[in-house]
């Protein structure tokens, strides 16, 4: 199969955070990549993969001193157990950096100083929240406080998980700080922000070309039509980072120096290994540059990484492809569940490779989120891989050993047969090409299935049984293994220490380039075992080894565009103001049947439900904080506890007319509280 003129091609994928493990939720992303650079490879292009730890943040800092070790040896902690991680999973980075290395800091002042040049650097005075114990300024997140809206207790400083009310962490009420217990104090300090504004023309420009997907492009012109606003990329010391040049104490926001990350990684190759850094990074080049990032992140890298890097005078992205999150059975991911799973846990266990072939058997070139359902994933893996592509192999290699001295017959039987099966890598390409994963896997499956019906129907293992059919054996089995090897070069992005073990068998290269014509007279190595079936015991041991009891602390919070926030048991919080007896008699608790049930657009946590209060058909609408817990449609029908007497209260997505009861530690672990056998809507709870 020729191949098209040789593309220079330079690809990243988002940077992990190095304030903890990598989970298969990273490694969904850096399949994808991988899959998609190793595609590129067997079609003969020129294609690089480089990526880095994120390594800035008050996270990292805090967590550092937490353990009694240096910012610097937590990261590379990190980084270490990072790059063994990746590696586990077969990611074939060109190479892994980090961005606390003198090439970051180099281009994130160098980038910096343009912006300065160019007038597109601003600075005044903002207020923030100062913690007086620790001497540092708090994020949102590391503010707690009582919810200004519904009282609830130990809200963060933006928004409350109970009632979903925004504020701003002033308007909590007896606000404390999260790392000290101090209560915060008001100071002001000098900031430097990003004059986005100014790039509103060239931004909708950008957003309206085929650089972004369609889903993509659409949110983020929610930015656009808004207005946009100056982008904060200063932090005040103590903060782990870069210091700005000639402003003391005044570090880079972590989020401006990620993204040059992807510059300084490239750069450090480059130093490595003799390779031409510019041409890929100026404009004007014939170069590709591509970035695959999850959905979370677009506005960094949609907005503000293009407006600075054509202030900067460099090049812009190819192309950004986002993908959407990954759920585990139908459910985020859960700790007590046992489905948050560390990548480290999960290679204990399992081989990578079936979660690579089950990850691209679902991936497509939408920002749609993905399930890992562990059953399916068992079902798909040995019913595909291992009860049709590997059977393919194992069928015909025998028969080859023993009559045929692991030698091909010197004619192909089935040419017209074969060449189909080549003629197809152009329509697989194609979904390659776009990312369209699972479409190019269902084809490759097709075609393993029609290899299996051939040999089915020639029935090597009959005819070895008649006489003089000696050579229709040796067409049949041989024709068998030239299919397998044109499927196994289709699999090989997806699959490559299954792909390599073939290679020895086959004795030849599998690559997209070498698909010419079938192998005639060709010998063969030894067949060995290539991929095995999974055991439901080994996944079952893996989600065992994946708990964890409540009472293990989570990490401090990651760097995240949005900010992940757990509800505490009410064990945790601080004690409220007692009242009195008459105040707790005024509750009216309700039974409720949920008639409806439906997301909140824009809400991350809430829904909207729909109850029912008795025979005669009163329904209130009540916004519920559950999402995380529930999915609307499994809620329909049941009965729940309500307050049914609570002043209606407006709310940005409508008035909520009540407030349903439920207990947990939060996330996944919400419980409805539900009334007892024979229990009917309206009926009054004593």
């Amino acid at each position: 199969m020729p191949a098209s003129a040789q593309r220079k091609i330079l690809v990243t994928s988002a940077l992990p955070y190095a304030n903890g493990s990598l989970h298969l939720g990273h490694l969904l992303e850096q399949v994808q990549t991988d899959i998609w650079v190793r595609f590129q490879k067997s079609r003969g292009h020129h294609c690089l993969y480089v990526c880095a730890d994120d390594a800035h943040g008050t996270a990292i800092m805090l967590t550092a001193e937490k353990l009694g070790i240096t910012p610097e040896q937590q990261i590379e902690n990190i980084k270490r157990e990072h790059m063994r991680d990746s590696a586990g999973f077969l990611i074939g980075f060109d190479n892994f950096h980090t961005t606390h290395s003198e090439e970051n800091r180099f281009w994130s002042e160098t980038i910096y100083q343009r912006l300065k040049d160019n007038d597109h650097i601003a600075s005044r005075a903002i207020t923030q929240a100062f913690d007086p114990e620790k001497q540092l300024f708090l994020a949102d997140r590391f503010i707690k406080g009582t919810c200004p809206r519904c009282k609830t207790a130990d809200q963060y400083g933006d928004n409350c998980e109970a009632c979903g009310a925004t504020y701003s962490p002033t308007d909590l009420i007896d606000p404390v700080s999260a790392i000290s217990g101090a209560k915060p104090i008001e100071k002001e300090s000098i900031h430097f922000f990003f004059k986005l504004p100014e790039f509103e023309g060239m931004l909708k420009e950008w957003l309206a070309s085929d650089t972004l997907q369609p889903q993509v492009a659409n949110k983020l012109r929610e930015w656009t039509d808004a207005g946009l606003q100056e982008w904060d990329i200063s932090r005040d010391a103590p903060y782990f980072g870069f210091e700005i040049p000639g402003e003391p104490g005044k570090y880079f926001y972590v989020w401006l120096d990620a993204p040059i990350g992807y510059i300084a990684s490239f750069q450090n190759y480059c130093d490595r290994t003799g390779h031409p850094f510019d041409e890929y990074w100026q404009r004007g080049g014939d170069t590709e540059l591509y970035h695959f990032i999850g959905k979370d992140i677009i506005n960094f890298h949609g907005l503000f990484w293009p407006a600075m890097l054509q202030s900067a005078g460099l090049r812009a992205p190819s192309a950004i492809y986002a993908h959407g999150f990954l759920t585990v059975n139908g459910t985020k991911m859960s700790k007590s569940r046992g489905t948050f799973i560390k990548a480290s846990t999960y290679l204990e266990h399992l081989d990578a490779q079936y979660l690579r072939y089950y990850f691209a058997a679902k991936l497509s070139g939408s920002v749609d989120d993905i399930d890992l359902n562990l059953e399916d994933f068992v079902q798909r893996v040995n019913s595909d891989v291992v009860g049709k592509v590997v059977n393919i192999a194992s069928r015909c290699a025998g028969f080859l050993r023993n009559k045929f001295d692991n030698t091909l017959s010197d004619r192909c039987s089935e040419a017209t047969m074969v060449e189909s099966f080549i003629e197809a890598g152009e329509a697989i390409a194609q979904l390659y090409e776009q990312r369209e994963f699972n479409k190019a896997i269902r084809e490759i499956i097709a075609l393993a299935d029609r290899a299996n019906q051939y040999i089915d129907e020639k029935k090597p293992w009959a005819l070895a049984k008649q006489e003089g059919a000696a050579q229709e054996v040796h067409d049949v089995c041989s024709v068998g293994i030239n299919l397998f090897r044109v499927l196994m070069t289709y699999l090989k992005p997806v699959l490559p220490a299954m792909a390599e073990k073939s290679e020895a068998f086959l004795q030849c290269s599998l690559d997209w380039t070498a698909l010419q014509s079938p192998l005639v007279a060709h010998a063969l190595a030894e067949f060995q075992p290539l991929l095995t079936r999974i055991d439901p015991k080994q996944v079952a041991a893996m989600i065992e080894a994946s708990k964890e009891t409540q009472a293990e602390a989570a990490p401090p919070a990651e760097k995240t565009k949005t900010k992940t926030k757990k509800a505490k048991p009410a064990a945790a919080t601080a004690p409220a103001d007692t009242i009195e007896f008459d105040d707790f008699a005024k509750i009216d608790l309700r039974i409720a049947e949920i008639v409806a049930a439906e997301d909140v657009e824009g809400a991350d946590k809430l829904l909207r439900l729909t109850l029912n209060l008795g025979e005669h058909g009163d329904q209130k609408q009540v916004f519920a904080g559950i999402k995380s817990a529930y999915q609307p449609e499994a809620l329909v029908g049941k009965l729940t506890v309500m307050v049914a007497n609570l002043a209606p209260r407006k709310m940005r997505f409508g008035v909520s007319e009540g407030m349903v009861l439920a207990a947990g530690p939060g996330d996944e672990e919400i419980f409805l509280l539900e009334p007892h056998a024979g229990a009917k809507p309206g009926m009054q709870v004593k």
